[in-house]
């Protein structure tokens, strides 16, 4: 039996974390698969796992007390930014000796990070070896055996940001296959990358599960899920909904997920005195997400940027007519606008609220979308998208 090793950052919540596990969980059916993480950062996988797939904690200890703040630029290998972030916090506090203590703690983490996973690779013994980042794309390039079959995965849209895609190419130039969630991103990096011994792939990523009750779309509720970042527009969500409530009070929003923007967004909703209306659930576990979209009726999307947007297909499975605006790249594939849900362009507030404002009015064309959106994420589903992988993993 082949084995298959997966990199990871972590296992932590988030997009890329949620694609790693679903698709460990397909692979192990077929496979002796594993997945080595650089961070432990709970006691368990944020998300459900096959107890059949070996994890692999490479720094079992916690990031230094003060530095959890900070975490996403240490994920985000960002260390520059850390640097100013850690500067201009600790500056304007006049503790100079906390600055350096905690830049020498992120330079420490850093630095072991890059030793272990480069050991773990070296030594690795799998036949194929997945990486779920840039950095390890290019650290897996050079590193692995040459016998090793060695496959790039990209979830992060570009976002006309040249230097970012200069760097992705980069990354992956010693590799096998270059995997990528969109077809967008595909006929993108496949230009970028012709010539080169990598072979660019388009594999969408996985709706774990469609369930078989949906939701009736009766209840006064609007939802959305997602990480608490600038990225994902949750304010301009919260101003948007502002104004539906002022003309549709009974209807409410239950906004699920958590992050760096937690405390703003609880600053508008105190602000606008939206506390009775308006629910921050936090990260929360696939049972109580599927809980709150099937009692719902539409699902709101307000990202700036958006890879793919799994987020999306959950909703679809569930019968939910979906919004989205036209800058989430990844919204803009999976929803046929006026069809299976709404696109909205150059981020119209006044045109995404029209579009609520119809759904709201009649049940009818909520469970017409709805419908639609079920139907067309079926090429989504687990037992479709594992095949593809499996014609890349197969080959000798």
């Amino acid at each position: 039996m082949k084995k298959v090793t997966i990199l990871s950052l972590h296992l932590g919540y988030g997009g890329i974390e949620k694609s790693i596990t679903a698709l460990a969980n397909l692979l192990c059916d077929q496979y002796d698969v594993e997945i080595a993480c650089i961070y432990k950062l709970y006691d368990e996988p944020a998300f459900d796992l096959d107890k059949r797939v070996k994890v692999k904690y490479l720094i079992c200890s916690n990031l230094p007390k003060k530095l959890e703040t900070y975490k996403i630029l240490l994920f985000k290998f960002h260390f520059i930014k850390l640097f100013k972030k850690l500067w201009s916090d600790y500056f304007s506090k006049l503790k100079f000796m906390s600055f350096f203590k905690d830049t020498y703690s992120g330079l420490s983490m850093y630095h072991k990070r890059s030793k272990v996973m480069k050991k773990f690779i070296k030594n690795c013994e799998s036949d194929v070896i997945i990486s779920s980042r840039t950095f390890l794309n290019e650290w897996l390039g050079e590193f692995a055996k040459e016998s090793v079959l060695k496959i790039g995965w990209e979830h992060n849209h570009y976002h006309n940001d040249m230097k970012y895609a200069i760097d992705v190419v980069r990354s992956c130039k010693n590799l096998d296959y270059f995997v990528l969630v969109s077809n967008d991103l595909y006929e993108f990096y496949q230009k970028k990358l012709m010539g080169n011994r990598c072979k660019c792939c388009y594999i969408p990523n996985i709706i774990d599960s469609i369930p078989k009750k949906l939701a009736k779309l009766e209840n006064p509720k609007l939802v959305s899920v997602g990480r608490l970042s600038k990225e994902k527009g949750y304010l301009d969500l919260l101003r948007i909904y502002n104004v539906l409530e002022k003309k549709y009070p009974d209807w409410t929003l239950d906004i699920i997920g958590d992050g760096p923007e937690r405390t703003n967004l609880e600053k508008y909703i105190k602000s606008q005195h939206l506390n009775d209306k308006v629910t921050l659930h936090g990260f929360q576990n696939k049972k109580y997400i599927d809980n709150i979209l099937n009692q719902s009726s539409i699902y709101l999307m307000t990202s700036y940027t958006e890879s793919f947007g799994i987020v999306l297909l959950e909703a679809m499975s569930h019968g939910l007519p979906c919004i989205a605006f036209s800058s989430a790249e990844g919204a803009r594939e999976l929803i046929n606008s006026g069809s299976n849900g709404y696109i909205i362009k150059n981020r119209n507030n006044r045109a995404y609220i029209r579009k609520v404002e119809d759904l709201i009015k009649s049940i009818e064309i909520r469970r017409k979308i709805g419908k639609n959106g079920r139907n067309s994420i079926k090429k989504y589903c687990g037992e479709e998208v594992i095949k593809q992988w499996i014609k890349i993993i197969g080959r000798e």
